[in-house]
């Protein structure tokens, strides 16, 4: 029997220092990425790693880099959101896809904040936080944040780059952000329902402590105002963007405004809580109630009646977060701002 061969060694780096002809710290520089290397030089250590199938020690690169390779996408809800929700799952693939084009690594981190959280909240954003600084990731990614949330400032302090996911509450000065159109998307949403000839039109917002709900709560409220049909307060029914809410929100509206013929929903997901809670109310749609939802998300299309919606580029959004954070990465230090537009999709809901 013959035994079987012995897997070579991996190439070293003396080995590609001696084939190309040049020193082992000439070698060094040349995979790490440093420019003060000679084009001759770089070409000869280059055809040498090729040659010999060298691949870099990633931690020895670390070493001498300072850079792990890796980023992290914090996501400020608990789990059963950031995995329920077609929202997180778009942004996710926007992210992964982009990452997916570079040579980092992504880790995906949730701090347990945000309606729903659990008591154990706090001690979550500080885990995250904690390991935000310690130098474990290169820069991070925020997604979801409410209210006056500190994370973004602490980074900031600590000289992480980041990118927020959504407008933030902090001085945008700071950092660099990534948005959708919420407001002007959410005034077509009323502007569609009042070229239809509904007049007396509510709407169900987001959680009040987040950015883009009150955002969409504006955009409405300008579109109606506009148009001469400024809507009273009592065809406004607090709410978030999970499908309880959005039942829960749209009954407490029929009990305010009974009369309501026309409804903007803050997200797709409450949308169908809304269709549902009109159902039980033995409201037809889009006859008694026309509803329009945000996000065109992949449950509008399948809702019955199918919805008409607000599409948001969710995964263009977490693609140019990525690329934000790559320009930082690579020495650009002043925040960039990017709002992406939005469009209305017309469906039988509305």
């Amino acid at each position: 029997m013959t035994a079987p061969s012995a897997r070579p060694d991996p190439a070293t780096l003396e080995q590609v220092a001696a084939l190309a002809g040049v020193s082992r710290s000439t070698v060094s520089r040349v995979v790490t990425g440093h420019p003060r290397v000679s084009d001759a030089a770089r070409r000869a250590v280059e055809a040498a790693v090729a040659e010999l199938g060298y691949v870099p020690n990633r931690a020895a690169r670390s070493l001498a880099t300072r850079r792990t390779g890796t980023i992290a996408l914090v996501v400020a809800e608990p789990e059963t959101r950031v995995f329920d929700e077609p929202f997180f799952a778009g942004i996710v693939r926007g992210v992964s896809a982009a990452v997916g084009r570079t040579d980092l690594q992504l880790v995906l981190l949730m701090t347990g904040s945000g309606p729903g959280s659990d008591p154990d909240g706090a001690s979550g954003r500080a885990r995250v936080e904690s390991y935000l600084a310690g130098g474990h990731v290169d820069g991070a990614l925020l997604l979801s944040l409410h209210g006056a949330d500190p994370l973004p400032g602490h980074l900031v302090g600590a000289g992480l780059p980041l990118v927020v996911g959504g407008r933030p509450e902090i001085d945008d000065r700071e950092v660099s952000w990534v948005d959708a159109d919420n407001h002007g998307g959410a005034g077509r949403a009323a502007e569609h329902l009042l070229a239809r000839g509904r007049r007396r039109i509510g709407v169900l917002t987001g959680p009040p402590d987040m950015v883009a709900a009150r955002d969409r709560l504006a955009g409405f409220r300008a579109a109606m105002t506009a148009a001469g049909h400024p809507a009273p307060s009592e065809f406004e029914a607090i709410g978030d963007f999970t499908r309880e809410g959005g039942e829960r929100a749209m009954t407490r509206l029929l009990a305010q405004a009974p009369g309501v013929d026309g409804v903007v929903v803050a997200s797709d997901l409450a949308a169908l809580g809304a269709l549902q809670a009109l159902a039980a109310a033995g409201r037809r749609v889009p006859d008694d109630v026309a509803v329009v939802g945000f996000d065109d998300s992949l449950v509008a299309a399948s809702a019955q009646p199918p919805l008409t919606t607000i599409r948001q580029p969710v995964e263009a959004m977490g693609a140019r977060m990525v690329a934000l954070l790559c320009a930082q990465l690579e020495g650009e230090r002043a925040p960039r701002h990017e709002v992406l537009p939005t469009e209305l999709v017309v469906r039988a809901s509305a």
